[in-house]
């Protein structure tokens, strides 16, 4: 038995290593052609799952989550150590509203859609729930490079960094009602004003002391500080969460406190969480590729279309236009904030939670609860509508930042 395990380490670490390099030689293609980068990377692992030409058996969808909160941590604590508190303050109201009765408003409006489409209520409310967020690995990754008018981006970025919390508690309780209706009585407003607040501190909470951290340790090595790094990053979500507070949102402000603070070797620490985030951002799509079985999805793809485009079209534009009124945004920039709400990891995995809760369950209800194909089809089409038009739409709508003289 012992004999097999060098041979299928290194039978392992082949494939990886060849999906992870065609993945990297392949993201070129969305600067080139606009194809959002998520997208590559979750066909490559579809095609190498275990329908197919790669084969892989790979079915495990409590491993995807581990392996996939891990990587939106990083992806998160990165996104908000390189964000600059002098340039959020204009947007950092529109975006939290956009990222807590926006959400709300828009898993209400894709849960109507999901019903209209012939889904059964208590499924429509659950689908509606796991793609009530936008995604901040797609956001960040599509409006890397785009000359955006920093107000839209900043909004765009803030709000896929803060909307993951609200978008669990919804999916959370979505999954009870299925599993235990008449036990089911949530005050949810409360609870998602509870966690946010808990994990908002929490969040500052770490961070300061993670400053603190990073300014007087000194490690054996300069190369050790991007590690001491990332252990605030993982102890301020696991510490946030085991409150009872977001670590989602917890973790994304720690990394905006730590990011404005004064800490050794800023510019180099960043670089090299950048490249972290971007690591795990590719491992983290190739895993949920895998989970996927093509010949499961052509059954949901005409649902799946609909709702993307009733997602695209109608739910997010009614109630980002509703959300935005106080704040002054011309009609071109609602325009563009609605359409730019990308759907990426964050819904797969969300999609994963209601999944894990279904053996022992009768099959009718373990049906209900696996959503998976019809969340992944939803957002594969959106990665293409709206976001492989990302760059037209900022050109169509004379949104591009025009630099300074």
């Amino acid at each position: 038995m012992f004999e097999d395990v060098p041979d299928l380490t290194a039978i392992a670490l082949l494939i990886g290593g060849a999906l992870l390099g065609v993945s990297c030689m392949l993201s070129r293609l969305t600067t080139r052609f606009g194809v959002p980068i998520a997208l590559i990377f979750l066909v490559i692992g579809m095609l190498a799952g275990s329908d197919g030409p790669g084969r892989i058996p790979f079915e495990r969808y409590d491993l995807a989550y581990i392996f996939g909160t891990l990587a939106l941590v990083v992806i998160l604590y990165a996104g908000g150590f390189n964000t600059s508190l002098a340039r959020v303050r204009g947007a950092f109201l529109p975006a939290s509203v956009l990222a807590t009765f926006g959400v709300v408003g828009i898993a209400g409006l894709t849960a109507a859609g999901a019903r209209f489409l012939g889904l059964a209520w208590k499924e429509a409310l659950l689908v509606g729930a796991i793609m009530s967020s936008t995604d901040a690995a797609a956001v960040f990754a599509v409006l890397q490079g785009v000359p955006l008018r920093r107000r839209v981006g900043l909004t765009l970025e803030l709000e896929s960094g803060l909307n993951d919390p609200v978008a669990v508690i919804l999916t959370t309780a979505a999954t009870l009602h299925l599993l235990h209706p008449a036990d089911v009585h949530l005050p949810l407003l409360g609870a998602i004003a509870y966690q946010l607040v808990l994990g908002a501190a929490a969040g500052i909470g770490a961070g300061l002391i993670g400053q603190m951290l990073l300014r007087i340790t000194q490690p054996a090595t300069t190369a050790l500080v991007p590690a001491m790094s990332l252990a605030i990053a993982l102890v301020t979500y696991g510490g946030a969460t085991k409150l009872g507070g977001s670590g989602f949102l917890a973790v994304y402000l720690a990394g905006i406190v730590v990011g404005n603070g004064r800490v050794r070797q800023r510019r180099n620490l960043a670089r090299v969480q950048e490249s972290i985030a971007w690591l795990a951002q590719v491992l983290m799509f190739l895993m949920l590729g895998l989970l996927i079985f093509p010949k499961q999805l052509p059954r949901v793809a005409i649902t799946g279309t609909a709702l993307a485009l009733w997602l695209a079209f109608v739910a997010r534009p009614v109630v980002v236009s509703l959300c935005l009124i106080p704040f002054r945004f011309s009609l071109r920039e609602v325009v563009y904030i609605s359409w730019v709400g990308l759907r990426g990891a964050v819904p797969i995995i969300l999609a994963t939670m209601p999944v894990l809760q279904a053996p022992g369950q009768s099959p009718e209800l373990q049906d209900t609860l696996n959503a998976f194909d019809l969340v992944f089809f939803v957002v594969v089409v959106s990665a293409i509508i709206p976001g492989a038009t990302v760059r037209w739409a900022t050109r169509a709508l004379g949104l591009a930042d025009q630099p300074k003289k």
